[in-house]
């Protein structure tokens, strides 16, 4: 029996129509065996229709440009749909040969902006949102469609220099930093990597094309004597004051200082306590020794399932009274509650710990990553040097 594939079309959103092939009978689906009717192209159309409030088609007028994209997109979705359907049911027809030029240009014609979506998708928490952030940088520079054919290292070196120039678009009539850049073009290059191993690339560009360089950031830590004067400094969030300290005397992100519970940290005879989990950011298996007083600041031990810090989240609620616990006690840097990570790491280097042991501390994957604290241990020995003047 011949296998009748038809173009179809599904409302998403945006007022956007996906396309994709509706087979009968059903076809077998190469990665899970199961049968299947459907097979979604990964393009769209902009629809000519709305529905009212009482549910009526209404008809809309649509730009030019967006007129000339459906009709573009529609004749490569009929050209999908006719070879795939003799395929389907003439697949003697084809040599091993035209079979993987037929796959690699169909590949080719898949749109890149909606594999991205779908990576994003995938990631979790303000991951996602980052992931997101990028995507909504990819619509508006390839207006919602990218074929993977079209995917190369002009149009990615392009992109780079978009993201170095566009406008924020979190903030208006503010220009997108060179972090958020270098951050937002590393995802984006991530996404090449991927589709490199999904076999959706042909080249390795990801390997290619040369990342943002980011700016330098001011690192803002405290030193001991104002650490301890936090000690001694009542906050309206004591939940938030202990994580705080945790920190500075762990070296973990808010993250995994929100998500640890009780059944990772573990006591080892002849070694002291350990924390073994899995970094929130960069997904690595850890084991961080800590301290005992750190233990000791964390109270009474609960449940292994049981959350350390219940309750703890990351809100403008919270960011006010952790500025208000920094000036109570008398402290006027700028001081986020990831400052206390970079007080661990700059009290560590400037008690002796050497850079490797604070770098793995750290979870750094990259011991660059971790050479930033030291130009601030340097700064601060300038600084201490330069105070001892003579009356000559």
């Amino acid at each position: 029996m011949a296998i009748k594939v038809k173009l179809r079309q599904k409302p998403i959103s945006g007022n956007r129509l996906s396309l994709y092939l509706d087979f009968y009978p059903p076809i077998i689906h190469p990665e899970t065996g199961e049968p299947t009717r459907r097979e979604f192209l990964g393009q769209y159309l902009f629809s000519e229709t709305i529905k009212d409030e009482k549910g009526r088609i209404k008809k809309i007028s649509i730009s030019p440009l967006d007129k000339k994209h459906n009709k573009e997109t529609l004749q490569i979705a009929e050209q999908i749909r006719q070879k795939r359907e003799n395929h389907l049911n003439k697949p003697e027809i084809y040599t091993g040969q035209e079979r993987e030029q037929l796959r690699i240009k169909e590949i080719g014609e898949r749109n890149f902006v909606e594999y991205f979506k779908q990576l994003a998708d995938k990631r979790k928490a303000s991951n996602h949102d980052n992931w997101i952030s990028v995507y909504n940088y990819l619509l508006a520079f390839t207006k919602g469609f990218l074929p993977f054919a079209r995917l190369n290292e002009t149009f990615c070196n392009d992109f780079r220099e978009f993201l170095l120039s566009t406008q924020s678009l979190k903030r208006t009539q503010a220009k997108l930093s060179t972090n958020s850049a270098f951050s937002y073009f590393n995802k984006f290059k991530a996404s090449l990597k991927q589709a490199f191993k999904d076999g959706l690339l042909q080249t390795d560009l990801n390997s290619r094309v040369e990342p943002i360089k980011p700016d330098e950031t001011q690192r803002n830590f405290l030193t001991l004597e104002e650490l301890n004067s936090l000690v001694r400094t009542d906050c309206k969030e004591p939940l938030l004051k202990m994580a705080a300290l945790f920190s500075a005397m762990t070296g973990l992100r808010f993250s995994d200082i929100q998500k640890l519970v009780w059944g990772e940290i573990e006591f080892i005879n002849g070694n002291g306590y350990v924390i073994r989990f899995r970094q929130q950011k960069t997904k690595g298996q850890e084991t961080l020794p800590v301290s005992d007083q750190a233990i000791e600041l964390l109270g009474q031990r609960k449940s292994p399932e049981s959350k350390v810090f219940e309750g703890l989240n990351y809100s403008a609620y919270g960011n006010k009274h952790l500025a208000h616990w920094i000036g109570a006690a008398g402290i006027t840097k700028d001081i986020t509650f990831h400052c206390f990570r970079h007080t661990f790491a700059t009290l560590q280097l400037s008690q002796g710990t050497d850079i490797y042991t604070v770098s793995k501390m750290l979870g750094h994957r990259d011991l660059k990553t971790t050479q930033i604290y030291t130009k601030i241990i340097d700064e601060n020995k300038r600084a201490a040097a330069n105070k001892i003047k003579l009356e000559l």
